[in-house]
């Protein structure tokens, strides 16, 4: 790997090399690299881009790493990722795209991950999303995720973005079955003229199945963010979102939560928060020696944790 290679996998991955175990790294819409294990086997698909992630039942401790680079000015990419979770299985996949944009085209990385979960499986997935470059083109990411979880199955899912994206449209959707559990926390920041839009919907269909959908975000200069949620109740089921959002100077931010209550025993709770940083937040850290500036950072940096 050259030396922007490895400075893009460290922002998007926490990579500092190759990783061990499992592993496919995209590049400029190639592959850059594969491994596979035992358990766990990864598949170009062959009627269009992306790849097959199979995880062998029972399959535990190990981790899968698709991060995606792009660097070509102009390149519009897209992927079809299917993730084939076995029964009984614990793992940790870590994905992400990281965009380095240095002319005037905008770039683009479109990755579309549907999520066939087991029975009693458990995953954590962790994406994150990242722009930089000198260039004056746009840097673009559109995930779309779509999570299918069995009898007993759980998934957390830690999505993040907090520099250098321009424009960006999420769209999560889930649906699960008896005693499934989802557990979703998104994190993001923009700043400029950047927008955000993220959308989630959660069908719970399942007795005793559970859904926590939280976002955090914070608007700076006169970027623009849009939250939409909804959590649809089809059984007896738990459900819970929340938005919680950090305006600073010209930023906007619009939070429709929304819930669907289909079931008598559907029990569902929506949040939403958006306003600007206490005053005497800031004078309290500045009390200790910081500039207002490095006040501001200090608290952003805190709620975003």
């Amino acid at each position: 790997m050259d030396q922007l290679q490895r400075h893009m996998l460290e922002k998007v991955a926490d990579l500092h090399a190759v990783p061990e175990g499992a592993y496919n790294i995209r590049d400029n819409g190639k592959l850059a690299g594969r491994n596979t294990t035992a358990n766990i086997d990864i598949v170009s698909k062959e009627n269009k881009p992306g790849i097959d992630i199979v995880i062998r039942p029972g399959t535990k401790n190990e981790s899968v790493h698709i991060p995606v680079i792009i660097s070509q000015s102009g390149l519009k990419d897209l992927v079809y990722n299917d993730f084939y979770i076995g029964d009984d299985s614990d793992v940790v996949i870590v994905a992400g795209c990281g965009i380095h944009c240095g002319g005037s085209e905008d770039t683009e990385h479109d990755g579309i991950h549907t999520f066939h979960i087991g029975k009693n499986a458990r995953i954590k997935y962790v994406e994150k999303h990242y722009g930089e470059g000198e260039g004056t083109g746009g840097r673009i990411l559109n995930p779309t995720t779509i999570v299918h979880i069995d009898e007993g199955g759980y998934m957390e899912m830690e999505t993040t973005q907090i520099k250098g994206v321009d424009s960006t449209i999420r769209d999560t959707k889930a649906d699960l079955k008896d005693g499934a559990t989802l557990i979703i926390k998104e994190k993001i920041m923009t700043h400029e003229d950047q927008y955000a839009e993220t959308n989630f919907q959660v069908d719970l269909n399942g007795v005793n199945s559970t859904a926590d959908v939280v976002s955090r975000s914070v608007a700076k200069g006169r970027s623009s963010q849009v939250f939409n949620s909804k959590i649809c109740g089809n059984n007896q089921c738990y459900g819970h979102t929340e938005c919680d959002a950090i305006l600073m100077d010209e930023g906007h931010v619009n939070a429709v939560p929304s819930l669907d209550a289909n079931h008598l025993d559907a029990s569902l709770i929506h949040e939403a928060a958006i306003g600007k940083i206490a005053g005497e937040q800031i004078i309290k850290l500045m009390t200790l020696g910081l500039t207002e500036q490095e006040a501001e950072e200090q608290i952003v940096n805190g709620f975003l944790k």
